[in-house]
């Protein structure tokens, strides 16, 4: 039997029903959002931002812990149904726009000082999550849903099938949990896969440091997009055989038998030259 989609009156009177183009898909279930409520575990004195509110499901406990709210929400009917609903409250502020344009510098010039959540969606997660990390220093930890198979990919350690350019510029900000998995069934209306928690901490000492983290995420990038061939056919055209060799580097090996320190010692290699 299909799940009854679950709907929200709009200021003008009419009901809100999911959008496909901003990959809507509103949580319900009670018990998982008490869930990530308390693995958030929000304090007073924190500075919470809430990317993609929806209808509000973790949006009135986060709010009741008393800590600075600030939610972002693409859209303009839901930021709209959110503001009416927090309108007397003051520590909650809702900003109708997108996160993808939207700078945390902000609403904060403290480091560590952000703490960000929400249900991301799945179709832009990955930009969402870049575009974070270029604000990495003001951060103290994100927990986000997402779709399992992205959060493996996070989590990802060497050798694992799911090791390769995500997890490792996301492990280079960041230490990576993979918290809990949530079933299809606490959403309406129910996406295709399953999604599951993680939690991203930047990291406060970094460690291993990249002399050009540019240049550490192209070898990455230049290395897994042909991720069966040996990384001295791989990479052969940003660094030689010899090269690796020197590096004490094992030119045959594939790209996900390296770790985060051997993909730095390359990128150091080549950004010195």
């Amino acid at each position: 039997m299909k799940a009854p989609e679950i709907s929200i009156a709009l200021a003008n009177g009419q009901s809100h029903q999911p959008r496909r183009r901003f990959g809507q898909n509103f949580l319900h279930d009670q018990q998982v959002i008490q869930r990530i409520v308390e693995s958030i575990a929000p304090l007073t004195d924190d500075h919470l931002v809430e990317i993609g509110p929806g209808r509000g499901a973790i949006t009135r406990p986060l709010a009741a812990s008393g800590a600075q709210l600030d939610c972002i929400e693409l859209d303009r009917d839901l930021a709209g149904f959110l503001a009416a609903q927090f309108a007397g409250e003051s520590n909650v502020r809702i900003y109708q726009q997108n996160i993808l344009k939207f700078n945390l510098d902000q609403l904060t010039s403290s480091e560590k000082s952000l703490r960000i959540v929400g249900n991301l969606p799945y179709n832009i997660s990955t930009p969402v999550l870049f575009h974070l990390l270029k604000s990495h220093s003001l951060i103290s930890d994100m927990t986000f849903m997402l779709q399992l198979e992205v959060v493996q990919r996070m989590a990802a350690k060497v050798g694992n099938k799911h090791y390769g350019r995500l997890g490792l510029t996301l492990q280079y900000f960041c230490r990576i949990e993979h918290l809990f998995n949530v079933p299809s069934a606490a959403f309406s209306p129910k996406p295709k896969v399953v999604s599951a928690i993680v939690r991203l901490t930047p990291h406060r000492q970094f460690p291993v440091i990249a002399a050009d983290v540019e240049c550490l995420q192209t070898v990455i990038r230049t290395a897994f997009n042909q991720r069966r061939k040996t990384l001295k056919n791989s990479l052969k055209a940003i660094i030689s055989e010899e090269a690796l060799n020197e590096l004490s580097v094992d030119a045959s090996l594939r790209p996900e038998n390296l770790d985060l320190a051997d993909y730095v010692l390359i990128s150091d290699a080549i950004s010195e030259r």
